[in-house]
C-alpha cells in the first residue's frame, strides 16, 4: 500500500465528495508546534491557492478550544448554504477580535488547527488530516519557535490541549497521518474507516 506525496494529496482532494455543501472540508490536526500551518500552507499551495481558515483566529486567550460555536456559525454553515464564509479574526497581542476573514466556497477549503478533527466537525469532513510528530517533540519546536518568555503560554496550553484531546481526540479519526520527511511529507492511512479513493494507481 503505497504513500502519498504532497502533490498525489493535491491531486487527490478535488476528487473527493463535497462535505460542506459544495465545498471538501479537510482538516489538518495535530499538537501545537507539529507543523500543520506549515504543512497547511504547502498543501495550499500546491492546491493553487486553496483557502485556509486557521482556528488560531477564532480562539481566544479565555477559550482556546471551545471556538465550535464560532466556527459553525460563521465558517460552516454559510460554506454549506454556497455562500462565502466571514469570520473574526482574534488578535493574540491585543487580546480581541479585531478584523475578518473572508472564505469563498471554493472546491477544497482547509481547516488548520489543533483539534479541527473535534466530534462536533468531523461529519463537516471529506478529510481528517493529522501530523504525525509525538507531543514532545512538537512542543519543544514550539517552545524553540515562540522563545523562553512564552513558557509559561506552553505550560497552560499543553494542560489544555492534553485535557482536549484526552476528552476528544482527533487522531484515532484521521483519514491520512501525515509524516515530514526529508524531501517533504508522505502520508499513510490513519484508523479511520472511511476509504479514501486511489490516485493515479497508488492508495494511501
Amino acid at each position: 500500500m503505497g504513500d502519498l506525496t504532497l502533490p498525489r494529496l493535491a491531486a487527490l482532494l478535488p476528487t473527493l465528495a463535497p462535505s460542506c455543501g459544495p465545498v471538501r472540508l479537510v482538516a489538518v490536526d495535530g499538537h501545537a508546534g507539529s507543523g500543520k500551518t506549515t504543512f497547511a500552507a504547502r498543501l495550499a499551495a500546491e492546491l493553487g491557492g486553496a483557502p485556509t481558515v486557521h482556528t488560531d483566529d477564532l480562539a481566544t486567550h479565555e477559550q482556546p478550544f471551545d471556538w465550535t460555536d464560532r466556527l459553525t456559525e460563521q465558517v460552516l454553515t454559510p460554506l454549506a448554504e454556497g455562500r462565502p464564509a466571514r469570520h473574526q479574526v482574534y488578535d493574540w497581542v491585543a487580546r480581541r477580535f479585531a478584523g475578518e476573514e473572508e472564505v469563498p466556497p471554493a472546491p477544497v477549503v482547509l481547516l488548520e488547527g489543533v483539534g479541527t478533527g473535534r466530534l462536533a466537525v468531523r461529519p463537516h469532513l471529506a478529510l481528517l488530516l493529522w501530523l504525525e510528530v509525538d507531543p514532545g517533540t512538537a512542543r519543544r519546536r514550539g517552545l524553540r519557535r515562540d522563545g523562553p518568555q512564552l513558557a509559561h503560554f506552553w505550560t497552560g496550553w499543553t494542560r489544555d490541549e492534553d485535557a482536549h484531546f484526552t476528552a476528544d481526540p482527533s487522531r484515532p479519526f484521521a483519514d491520512l497521518l501525515v509524516h515530514q520527511t526529508s524531501d517533504g511529507y508522505r502520508a499513510e492511512t490513519g484508523g479511520a474507516v472511511r476509504t479514501v479513493p486511489t490516485v493515479r494507481g497508488h492508495r494511501t
